[in-house]
Order: structure tokens, then sequence, then C-alpha cells
């Protein structure tokens, strides 16, 4: 055929780096500290709540498509535990929305509110799926570029660039705090400029916080529980991140109910509904104890400081994130600038695994000396890269 097969819009996405960095991974025998999934499970009472629920009977079928009551009630009593002092509270019936991890969340949510030539500003580098999903949408995507800051050791968002970046056209600010790759957690200050601008500008915002719970330096705060944001933010996150099994797919939305509407009549004709005995399973989860929550946040901030320390030995210029599962490093006090270069190489030097960041920029000169390393992994494990690394 002469005409191209992949439509327009998608042109531009190939297969993810994910997948090419797993693949080599395999190959090579190496660590895989490239995509960010835990190298064990989450708790035990979780997984066995899983296996109850199968063994019920409960969501072997058609779970109802807005998610099973128990979840959407769960979600709600989530987000009034930890962020009702601060306002937020949701109704489970009209005001959750289960999705099929956070990644379904994200493109129902940007097929939903978008309209093709809308723009979408978005904080660069940013979660490769974001991009496909404004791209399938028909929208275009506006970069706003967290920058880092060698002397403080962490990326910052510049507030002016941010408000300059809005025109006529612009729709929605797509935001991720915990912010992956970066590690940057925005700060109440940054939010309230943020909040201001939106409500200034009579914005819509998407905020995607699956790394919620993973804040190691300041606190996370929803950008929906400034004012004026709540009826105009739409809020995602997901079970992946937060209880360590990320196959499952279990993310939900929270908004008002005339978004939330929005979102489900996108998200029905994608699974329509998904993870049926997961979902009984992640409704016993979000109740776990604050202890679980605390120990999860001292685990992960243990794995971080390991990895960076290896890192840093290494010769690598080290960004210690103040939230998520990554760690991201400047590859030029080694000698090397191309990113890709390094990360394609890298296993058959060091038989570890990482991820350029130029994949998450539209500027790719910005991300082209930086690559991530996952941390979620067994310490050992995390170890046992560092010494590898050491070879460089």
């Amino acid at each position: 055929m002469d005409r191209p097969l992949l439509n327009r819009r998608l042109a531009e996405f190939g297969t993810t780096i994910f997948a090419e960095m797993s693949a080599l991974a395999v190959r090579t025998g190496s660590i895989n500290l490239g995509q960010g999934f835990p190298d064990a499970d989450g708790p035990e009472e979780v997984r066995e709540a899983a296996v109850r629920a199968l063994r019920d009977g409960r969501g072997n079928q058609y779970p109802p498509g807005p998610g099973i009551p128990e979840l959407r009630t769960a979600v709600a009593a989530h987000q009034e535990r930890f962020y009702g002092h601060r306002g937020l509270s949701y109704d489970p019936d009209t005001e959750v929305l289960v999705t099929a991890g956070a990644t379904e969340a994200i493109a129902a949510t940007l097929l939903a509110l978008l309209e093709p030539d809308d723009e979408v500003i978005a904080l660069e580098p940013y979660y490769d799926s974001y991009a496909a999903c404004i791209a399938m949408a028909g929208a275009r995507r506006v970069p706003v570029t967290l920058r880092p800051d060698p002397e403080a050791g962490s990326y910052r968002l510049d507030l002016d660039e941010l408000r300059d970046a809005v025109t006529d056209r612009t729709r929605l600010l797509l935001l991720n705090t915990p912010h992956n790759p970066t590690g940057t957690v925005l700060s109440a200050g940054e939010l309230a400029e943020i909040a201001r601008l939106a409500v200034e500008r009579d914005l819509l915002v998407v905020t995607d916080e699956v790394y919620e719970h993973l804040v190691f330096e300041g606190e996370h705060l929803p950008l929906a529980s400034f004012p004026g944001m709540r009826e105009r933010t739409v809020t995602i996150s997901s079970a992946g991140k937060t209880f360590s099994f990320t196959g499952w797919k279990v993310g939900w939305v929270t908004a008002p109910a005339e978004l939330v509407t929005a979102v489900r009549a996108a998200k029905q004709f994608l699974t329509y509904v998904s993870a049926g005995p997961f979902q009984y399973a992640v409704a016993e989860a979000l109740a776990l104890p604050d202890s679980y929550y605390s120990g999860l946040r001292e685990d992960l901030r243990t794995k971080r400081d390991v990895l960076a320390r290896g890192l840093s030995d290494a010769g690598f210029r080290v960004y210690a994130p103040s939230g998520t599962y990554f760690i991201t490093t400047d590859i030029r006090p080694l000698g090397h600038d191309d990113g890709f270069a390094f990360c394609r190489a890298l296993p058959e030097r060091a038989g570890v695994v990482a991820i350029p960041n130029a994949v998450f920029y539209d500027h790719k000169d910005e991300g082209a000396p930086y690559v991530r390393f996952a941390f979620c992994k067994g310490v050992d494990v995390l170890r046992e890269a560092a010494d590898r690394l050491q070879k460089l």
C-alpha cells in the first residue's frame, strides 16, 4: 500500500524505550534498573484478598462500569483520610471512576476533554504516554521544561515560563507530582501559583499523582485541594506503585461529577471494565494502617540512598529525587553526552540497564546527557548494580 499504515497522529511513536531496554536486559542477563516495577510483590494480605475474591467468584465476570462499589468507597475514604484536612472529599457514587491503571485514566481523560488543536501544557520531561494520548486526541502538546540545578542536586519548575506558555488555545494543564522521571515534588508555593494561573485563565487541570505516597522530602499536596481547583481538576492515581502490584492495572479518577461523567464516556469504549477480582483486593489495600504507608516510604528512601551512593561512586552526577522510584543522573562526568548510546552500550559494558531521559523530551537536546535508574528493587540487587557500574 502507498499510504502509511500508522495514522499520522501516532507516526512519531514506535516501540517504547521500556520494551527495547527490557528486552536488552533479558538478552544480556543484565540487572534491569530501567522499567519502574518492583522485583518483589506487595503485602501478602493484599495478594490473599485477590485470591479470596477469585475463589468466592467476586469479579470473575464483568464488574460495574464505574468500578465495584467497594473500591469506589475505598478510594473516597482514602482521599478523605489523607487529604480531608485540606478540605478534599469525594462522593464514591458520582465522583470516583475505576480505570485500567493510571495510564488508561490519562488516556480516557484526555480523549474526553480535548478537542482537535487544543493546547496541552505538560512538564517536560514527561512520561511517554502523555505525548501519545495528547496526539490521539488531536491536540497539541506544549512542553514546559523542568531544568536541573547542579548545585541543589534537583530539578526546578520556572513558573514564569509556565505562565508564558499559556495562550488562548490552552485547554488543559497536565501535571505529574511527584514527578517521573526527575523525582521533583512540587512545593506548596509552586502549586499555589499553578492554581492561581488555572483559575485566572479558566483552565482544566489533570494531575497524575501515582507516586503520592512515595515522597522522601517535602509533602505531597493534591492540587485539587487548593482554592478554586476542585471543580476544574481531574486527579489520577493507582494501586501499582503504592502496593507493588503493577501488573494488576487498577487505577482511578477522582473529580467533580460532571468531569467524571465525561471521562467515563471515553473510558467505556477503551477497556469498559478490567481487573475485577483485583478491585476487591485493592479496596482492602487502601485501608491498610498508616504504618504500611510510612514503612513503604522509608524502605524506598533507604533504597534510593543505596543506589544514589553507588551511582555517585561510579562517577555519575546524581540528582537525588524527593519522590518516586527513579534517580536521574548526568553522564557527562563519565565522558559521555548521548544518553541513548550510553544506555544501549551499558548492558554489555556493565551488565546494567537504564533509560535515556531524552525519550521523555520534545526538546531532545535538553535531556541528551541524562539517564534514569529505577531503585524499586531489592537492596542486594541495587548493591550488585552499583558494584557493576564501578567498571565505568
